[in-house]
């Protein structure tokens, strides 16, 4: 990735702007479709978390439910003060 990023005030000169979450989220987009996409031409599918279960998704658009993702319990801050004064 480069160390500058061209801005719509650059006008055509490359800025250095600063690391900001809209940048960051924008490139882990770009970067997770283009790994995604790669994945599903050299494997022929893709394994994702979708509803609560990991689904394995066909190039031709099958989709196959690998196993259920166990929900994990909520905990108050009361009970973690209590387990850390045990």
């Amino acid at each position: 990735m480069k160390d500058t990023i061209k801005s719509k005030r650059s006008k055509g000169r490359k800025a250095t702007e600063p690391l900001t979450k809209q940048t960051l989220v924008s490139a882990a987009k770009m970067a997770f479709k283009s790994a995604s996409d790669e994945t599903m031409e050299v494997m022929g599918y893709n394994v994702i978390a979708e509803d609560g279960f990991v689904v394995k998704i066909y190039a031709d658009g099958r989709k196959e439910t690998l196993t259920a993702i166990p929900k994990r319990e909520k905990i108050s801050p009361e009970q973690i003060q209590k387990a850390l004064e045990s």
